[in-house]
């Protein structure tokens, strides 16, 4: 196990620059995923932590040693692709010993690290298979098992599960969870995926832009996002978002959208800025639940049912609105029915920044 700690890291290519000046300190045996959308830049941090890309400024330093010039096999990391990257023409044991023969490892050391693993992922009986002959969970696992034997200082995660279907990846990311639990060892994870992210991090790191937007526990980015882009990318269904300007009206803090239509704010939420007021579609309140005075009278425009509970949907003037509710719909597609947004459940962000406003008290 290692720490990893990154400071002011930026990489460009040419004129355009992919990440800037991205500070992160990992704890030994701590499990963060890194997650944002495409182009985001977290693979390219994974692959300049790996020492596979060159860092343009900043440093890394791996259990205290800068690593920003050491070659890729001697930072004594091990790294799970999405392309699996098996040798087609090698067994399982092979494919789990080829990295330790290289380095003149012992034989009987070699072969109880590949026993040891293949016990633990489940492919001791399917050790003497090749690659082909698995499905791709079982290849997936594999190449995991060939990291596990180097005993390394950290794993290196990039998308593993990218190629494998919902079921399988539901399944994926309870082994790889237990797996760090056993092993203890260091991680990092890449993933676009925010339901990987919530279900296997100690730490979530949310990028945007080449930007670290937030750091923190999955609960923290879940009831406290410090920004607009956290609070839409982490959560499904995506937060609900309306825009206007704070009033207050004969002593209350309101909302008005337009059109003669507000909404109860937060006590002490400024007056008269333009913001962004999110909730999410589990915490709105619609139906019998939110029928009293005060309630919004809205049309249902669909209804989803997902087998836990149901996604409805409606319009409140130009923002769409989703409510996630257990059980059956309150009411079928074109019927007008109660909404209510709990003031307490709203998180408000500046309009023009995106970033986190917090009442006065």
């Amino acid at each position: 196990m290692a720490t990893i700690d990154i400071r002011s890291v930026r990489k460009s290519y040419g004129p355009v620059t992919v990440l800037r000046e991205v500070d992160l300190a990992i704890r030994s045996g701590e499990f963060v995923v890194l997650v944002g959308p495409s182009g985001c830049g977290k693979s390219t941090l994974l692959r300049m932590i790996a020492g596979l890309e060159e860092v343009t400024g900043g440093e890394i330093a791996i259990a205290g040693t800068r690593v920003n010039d050491v070659p890729p096999r001697d930072r004594n990391l091990a790294m799970v692709f999405q392309s699996y990257a098996l040798y087609p023409h090698m067994s399982v044991e092979d494919n789990m010993s080829y990295a330790l023969k290289l380095r003149r490892t012992p034989r009987e050391r070699i072969r109880d690290a590949v026993a040891g693993a293949a016990d633990k992922l489940g492919l001791t009986a399917l050790t003497k298979r090749r690659p082909k002959a698995l499905s791709g969970g079982q290849r997936q696992r594999v190449a995991m098992g060939r990291a596990i034997v180097r005993e390394p200082a950290a794993f290196l995660f990039d998308e593993p599960l990218s190629n494998l279907d919902a079921r399988l990846r539901e399944h994926m990311r309870a082994e790889i969870k237990k797996l760090h639990a056993e092993l203890g060892a260091t991680s990092i994870y890449v993933t676009h995926d925010q339901i990987e992210a919530m279900t296997l991090a100690d730490r979530i790191v949310a990028m945007e832009g080449g930007e670290i937007r937030q750091i923190g526990t999955p609960a923290e980015l879940y009831e406290r996002p410090a920004n607009r882009f956290v609070a839409g990318f982490i959560g499904s269904p995506a937060m609900n978002f309306v825009s206007g300007t704070s009033r207050r009206v004969s002593g209350a803090a309101l909302l008005d959208l337009g059109e003669g239509t507000s909404l109860p704010l937060p006590p002490g939420t400024p007056e008269n800025r333009r913001l962004v007021a999110g909730i999410r579609p589990e915490h709105v309140l619609v139906g019998t639940s939110a029928d009293e005075q005060g309630a919004l009278r809205l049309p249902i425009d669909l209804v989803e049912p997902t087998g836990l509970g149901t996604i409805v949907h409606a319009r409140l003037g130009a923002h769409a609105l989703k409510a996630f509710v257990m059980g059956p719909p309150p009411g079928l597609a074109g019927e007008r029915v109660a909404w209510r947004l709990p003031p307490e459940r709203l998180h408000l962000f500046d309009e023009a920044s995106g970033e986190r406003v917090e009442p006065l008290h």
